[in-house]
């Protein structure tokens, strides 16, 4: 029977609680499930490559290199997935007791450079569970989210090489290029501790999950 592979990721839509206490699991959950079992059956991958996107990828290692100068640390970007039974998951930074996640803003307008916004911004997108996940997976205590700001380059190169513009020559540049601006008001940092016990809520809400999973995985490739 082939079992629910949950990325640390998606934990946001595992952990999406039901509206009523007489369902399991939430309509978001049933949603990410059948989308899991269509991408994997139909072997398909949604691409998300919006600009905001496009430049947390390809200008993550300039915000490690923000994140350095202003910590006098010498983070490098980490290589290597871990997976066990249920979760598998590859964070940006893993440091000597922390997992440390960066999160590139698009521009100026929409970093969270105030902590309770940067707290809030975390949680609407679910990135404490997958902090959780990587903490879980990978047994450090804390775990933090960078939230960077650098400045946006014109355009970048995608995996099959071509030049993506990130900037129109209608952009408003003054949003985009930072560098004059203190580096230490460009990052914004949000901790999180460790918790045992959510992480057994995280197990058991997999649990109910994968049995969902299951199911749905039959109806469709026995159909």
């Amino acid at each position: 029977m082939k079992n629910l592979l949950v990325r640390c990721s998606e934990l946001k839509n595992l952990m999406t609680k039901p509206r009523s206490k007489s369902e399991e699991i939430s309509e978001t959950t049933k949603t990410w499930l059948k989308e899991k079992i269509k991408e994997e059956l139909f072997n398909y991958k949604p691409q998300l490559n919006t600009k905001p996107v496009l430049k947390g990828i390809h200008q993550e290692e300039d915000s490690i290199q923000l994140l350095n100068d202003v910590t006098f640390n010498s983070f490098t970007k980490h290589v290597g997935r871990k997976t066990n039974d249920w979760l598998t998951g590859e964070p940006d930074l893993v440091g000597i007791s922390t997992i440390e996640d960066i999160k590139s803003s698009w521009s100026l307008d929409t970093f969270p450079a105030f902590q309770e916004d940067a707290e809030a911004a975390v949680k609407k997108a679910g990135y404490d569970w997958q902090l959780r996940g990587y903490m879980l997976l990978f047994d450090k205590p804390e775990a933090k989210v960078h939230y960077c700001m650098v400045s946006t380059r014109g355009y970048v190169f995608d995996e099959k090489g071509d030049k993506v513009f990130l900037l129109n020559d209608w952009d408003d540049l003054s949003l985009h290029q930072v560098d004059k601006i203190d580096p230490s008001k460009r990052i914004t940092t949000v901790e999180i501790k460790r918790d045992k016990a959510l992480e057994e809520d995280m197990k058991a809400q997999y649990d109910i999950a994968n049995k969902y999973y299951q199911q749905y995985w039959n109806e469709l490739n026995n159909k």
